[in-house]
């Protein structure tokens, strides 16, 4: 009788979450360990909380270690190494493996990548993607090695985003497609009959950690950029704008073309919550109309209510300056 694959897991947030609970649903696989980082101080009380991950595996019975870093860490090494690992799982992991780790498991490390490599390696490709107006991402399986994102990748799935796509449901949609994707290969991988296709090189493309920076609308921008970040945050932490000296949330919006010469982050239209941007101040560009937005200190609202609370007016400014 064929033994099941032995797994070792290595995974911190959410997104990681729903390709351990497949591992450990499909038959044929056998999760024997988990790692993940440390317990961090989250929510109001700032108590000590454990990663998603480590939740979900000791609510499955697995054994879990949460070290500090794997560099020059025999214990760890150690536990790995007992756990005859066939291979070794890595899902939004957040911490570097050192050659010892890559060494340890029978088939070399695989990784659950959300983007089409080569095309946005690194910390945020789920964003990356939308902001940059990409037509499509995806899911991929990559061997790992020791540079970063750069292993061949044995198997991919695609997904289109649309104009209406938000962060949040692109991260829902690849987290499900990843999970599949990674059952759906893990026999192959480790039987050799998938063999991983090599990147190339020359169409990287690096997908740097969000700033909280990137959040503030910047009016000076096209409608297009914006309504990217606005739905690239959405629902949260979600994209903002200073009115009246303090944040404006932006819930929901969209595009709408053909716009008065307005001084970009003014008000082009009092009847909506239309704000003229950097292509609508030469009046043949477009404005971003809000739908729903988020008063700091208050709930949600649609737009044309905040707009009355506000008493905005058409060339008033939104953001820039205060309104008088």
């Amino acid at each position: 009788m064929k033994s099941s694959i032995r797994v070792v897991f290595a995974g911190t947030p959410a997104f990681s979450v729903g390709c351990l609970r497949a591992l450990l649903d499909a038959e044929g696989i056998d999760v024997v360990g988990v790692v993940s980082q440390p317990d961090r101080k989250a929510g109001r009380g700032m108590k000590l909380t454990p990663s998603p991950v480590k939740k979900a595996a000791l609510a499955a019975g697995i054994d879990v270690i949460t070290p500090e870093s794997l560099k020059n860490n025999q214990e760890a090494l150690v536990w790995m190494q007992a756990k005859k690992a066939d291979v070794l799982v890595v899902v939004a992991f957040g911490m570097i493996l050192p050659k010892s780790w890559l060494d340890a498991p029978a088939v070399a490390p695989i990784n659950v990548h959300a983007s089409l490599l080569p095309r946005w390696r690194g910390a945020a490709p789920i964003e990356r993607a939308l902001l940059a107006g990409d037509a499509e991402t995806g899911v991929g399986i990559m061997q790992m090695e020791e540079g970063l994102d750069t292993g061949g990748v044995y198997a991919e799935s695609r997904l289109p985003i649309t104009k209406q796509t938000t962060g949040a449901e692109l991260w829902f949609s690849l987290a499900d497609m990843g999970a599949k994707l990674l059952v759906d290969s893990l026999a192959g991988i480790v039987s050799g009959a998938l063999a991983p296709v090599s990147q190339d090189a020359s169409q990287t493309t690096y997908a740097k950690k969000l700033s909280s920076d990137e959040r503030v609308i910047d009016w000076s921008q096209s409608a297009e950029l914006i309504d990217r970040t606005v739905r690239c945050f959405s629902p949260k932490p979600g994209a903002r704008t200073m009115f009246r000296g303090k944040w404006l949330k932006i819930v929901r919006g969209e595009v709408v073309h053909g716009s008065a010469n307005f001084v970009a982050g003014t008000v082009a239209d009092d009847t909506h919550l239309d704000i003229a941007c950097g292509d609508a101040a030469s009046g043949s560009g477009s404005v971003y109309r809000m739908l729903e937005v988020q008063p700091e200190g208050k709930q949600v609202m649609g737009a044309d209510a905040f707009l009355r609370g506000a008493q905005l007016k058409k060339g008033d400014l939104l953001a820039g300056r205060e309104v008088s």
